[in-house]
């Protein structure tokens, strides 16, 4: 049997030491879902010591399946995100996704995010108020907030949206003249029972 000298192995051991500890300042930090009104978006950070110079590849998969699948927008980028909305579609599945950062075709090891499970963890915006006097009364349109998937096809995320969160008219009959308005509304899930912050004060002066 061929024997190294010590002199040898332990130049090996540093090095591979070094590729260790190269791959494990590279790892990206800090990988999760950030989802607003099912804009789900992948987040992630560098580390304190990591190369200016990082390229991030970014997959997914569905909860459940073995094989990962690359996001195409997401490889090779230099941002420190990536929009999975089209590729969490479906807001009652559950999914992962991983990043893994790459200097000079030296790859960090995959990170992976906790499951993320839009229906349950997206949180939503405020709707839009829009006022106005008619001979009815205070008129007051209440438009909810936009999915980035809202109007496409055979999407569970339009038929949600279509289903639970059309335009709303309500008409204020009774009011004084000459008195100043004000409205606030929030958005509610019905499923989830989450609420939205009350969307900005909206007012309307009558004759």
């Amino acid at each position: 049997m061929t024997r190294l000298p010590l002199s040898i192995l332990g130049s090996l051991g540093g090095e591979m030491e070094r590729g260790i500890n190269k791959r494990e300042y590279m790892a990206p930090l800090e990988v999760k879902f950030h989802s607003l009104d099912f804009r789900n978006v992948l987040h992630w950070k560098c580390q304190p010591r990591a190369p200016n110079n990082l390229q991030y590849f970014v997959e997914y998969k569905v909860y459940g399946n073995k094989h990962w699948t690359a996001c195409k927008r997401c490889q090779g980028i230099l941002k420190h995100q990536c929009d999975l909305s089209q590729e969490t579609s479906d807001p009652r599945q559950w999914y992962y996704a991983r990043v893994q950062a790459v200097s000079s075709k030296n790859p960090s090891s995959w990170v992976i995010s906790s499951r993320f499970h839009p229906q349950w963890e997206t949180t939503f915006s405020p709707p839009q108020i829009r006022l106005n006097v008619t001979e009815e009364g205070i008129v007051v349109q209440i438009r909810p907030p936009r999915s980035p998937l809202r109007g496409q096809k055979n999407t569970r995320i339009s038929q949600i949206h279509e289903m639970e969160c059309q335009s709303q008219k309500v008409v204020i009959q009774v009011f004084e003249p000459t008195t100043t308005y004000c409205f606030q509304a929030i958005t509610i899930m019905p499923l989830s029972g989450r609420l939205s912050r009350k969307s900005p004060s909206t007012c309307i002066t009558t004759p």
